[in-house]
């Protein structure tokens, strides 16, 4: 008899997960005038004391409005958000491979509402995108995996939801009785630690080259 827990949906996170964010923040820095090199540096500083994007922003150019500084880059012919060039290699593979299983196939992030066309502009094989902007609820709320959840039309413990953070992804998706994945990329997935959360994670991936296998081993235990 199969697993009651037998991963039927798979949700994925879109910054540093589906979506490399290294040249969006390169970008950043240059638009601030300041060395790519200070700019990461400082952010890895500001995420080790629980900061955010937003400090780092914050932090060289005081009173900094994202809403500002993104109407007069988008003047100024400098691109906000993400492109083709920014998709993570084995992204695209790996959910192909999960929707060749028959899994239901999301992906769901906080973003802003732009990168819902963003999204969609990559035709990534997947059954839904869920923004959080556009939908109103950000993580780690439990109403975004709720959402997720509905979206599948399955019971949370069917569902895996895959992250680079901790703090976002991993703790509140296990809080709300989803399977989890944690992948380590990204500035957050290198510098956020929490062994027992990790402990209760079904993965630790390096990349997602791997999942389709590891979730159809999974399913045929």
């Amino acid at each position: 008899m199969r697993s009651p827990r037998r991963v039927q949906a798979v949700f994925f996170d879109i910054g540093e997960t589906l979506i490399n964010e290294g040249e969006i923040y390169g970008r950043w820095a240059d638009w601030l005038g300041v060395p790519r090199h200070t700019f990461l540096a400082k952010l890895g500083a500001v995420l080790a004391t629980g900061g955010s994007h937003m400090d780092l922003l914050e932090y060289f150019r005081p009173g900094f409005d994202l809403e500002e500084e993104q109407r007069r880059r988008a003047e100024a012919g400098v691109p906000n958000g993400f492109g083709p060039d920014d998709l993570y290699p084995d992204a695209r593979a790996c959910l192909s491979g999960l929707r060749d299983q028959g899994l239901y196939i999301g992906i769901a992030g906080n973003q802003p509402v732009e990168a819902a066309e963003q999204m969609a502009a990559l035709g990534l094989d997947a059954d839904v995108v869920g923004i959080s902007d556009v939908w109103g609820i950000q993580k780690p709320a439990r109403e975004f995996f709720e959402r997720c959840a509905q979206l599948a039309d399955v019971l949370p413990d069917r569902v895996l939801y895959v992250g680079d953070r901790i703090d976002n992804d991993v703790r509140p998706a296990l809080a709300f009785g989803m399977r989890t994945a944690f992948l380590r990329r990204g500035p957050w997935g290198h510098i956020q630690e929490d062994d027992e959360a990790l402990g209760n994670c079904l993965f630790v991936l390096d990349d997602l080259a791997g999942l389709p296998e590891l979730v159809a081993e999974h399913n045929a235990a």
